[in-house]
């Protein structure tokens, strides 16, 4: 029989937070247990050439799915097996190529357990994420990932709950690191979320987007002192110059500033054209998002002026704009 315990909501505030003090504490040991076994793991799964399978029983299955879902999406062929269809014929989806990751806090979950030397007969390598670094499923696996945690945040230190989020970490960790090696780009990301929020705004022109008010621009002419006066004020580590004509001539960033001051040839007063950078990178008016991410992220820069045809400036975006950051939010 369920019973109302009448709490007073200072209490329940407490117990909240000392749920989370105990879930960040088991965060912060599965960081400091972190070893070469993740270093590992990561490069076998960025070589893999066949698929990465993920498998667990009950609430570890449920991180599991979460975790092949968040590998699929970012550049990282993976699915979901349960172990028991795995030991009633599923096992047949598993290819020599394919690399499994299996999931179990204690590492002796029978029903994971007595499939993995038949994924292995097959020929796939095995990871696990699990606490019991010694057991059965340990010696089972080619690599072993410490997802231990000190305790639970249960209150009978039974549900799982500090576990689960360690190894939904872990796995997080895991695919942030493989999105890196496989140079996982925001125009890949928007070919696998065709419908999402990021695909969408992907698909968008930058005329939408691109700064216009208060943008960091000056003629060329202009001496320097006061084009770092409206660098500085223009908040985007750059100040953009233009001809009589309001075309672009140059550019001028905080590395190129830096490189000046580190080669002794910063005058302040001299005309900004001297030590410009000439003929800047540069957007047509018109492109889409997911275009100028692609050529930002290869020139490795963060601003672009945007022009006309005629080479007009006509605006500035910055890459945290185009991701939805800063001054342009997805809700709006």
């Amino acid at each position: 029989m369920n019973k109302c315990i009448c709490t007073p909501a200072g209490d329940w505030l407490a117990k909240g937070r000392q749920a989370l003090q105990i879930e960040i504490e088991g965060l912060e040991t599965v960081k400091t247990n972190l070893d070469e076994s993740f270093v590992r793991a990561v490069e076998l799964l960025a070589e893999c050439k066949g698929r990465v399978i993920i498998t667990g029983l009950g609430k570890s299955g449920l991180v599991g799915r979460k975790l092949a879902a968040t590998l699929s999406s970012t550049g990282t062929a993976s699915f979901y097996l349960h172990p028991v269809e795995g030991a009633h014929g599923d096992l047949g989806m598993i290819r020599e190529e394919d690399v499994v990751v299996s999931i179990s806090n204690s590492g002796e979950t029978d029903e994971l357990n007595a499939v993995l030397p038949a994924m292995r007969s097959l020929g796939a390598s095995v990871i696990s994420l699990t606490g019991g670094v010694t057991s059965t499923m340990a010696r089972l696996s080619d690599i072993v990932i410490n997802t231990g945690v000190p305790k639970e945040a249960c209150p009978l230190d039974l549900a799982p709950t500090s576990s689960t989020t360690a190894t939904l970490a872990i796995g997080d960790a895991l695919a942030a690191c493989l999105i890196e090696a496989k140079a996982f780009t925001a125009a890949d990301f928007k070919r696998y979320h065709p419908g999402g929020a990021l695909g969408q705004r992907l698909t968008m022109s930058i005329d939408a987007l691109m700064l216009r008010e208060s943008d960091p621009v000056v003629l060329q002419e202009t001496p320097l002192s006061e084009a770092l006066r409206v660098m500085d004020q223009g908040r985007l580590g750059t100040v953009v110059f233009t001809d009589a004509e309001g075309c672009l001539t140059g550019i001028l960033t905080d590395g190129d500033l830096r490189r000046l001051i580190c080669q002794g040839k910063l005058d302040m007063e001299q005309p900004s054209s001297q030590i410009m950078v000439s003929n800047p990178y540069r957007a047509k008016k018109g492109s889409s998002v997911a275009e100028l991410l692609d050529f930002m992220e290869e020139k490795a820069i963060t601003v672009l002026p945007v022009v006309e045809e005629d080479g007009t400036l006509c605006g500035i975006v910055h890459m945290h704009d185009l991701l939805g950051k800063g001054r342009v939010k997805f809700s709006r």
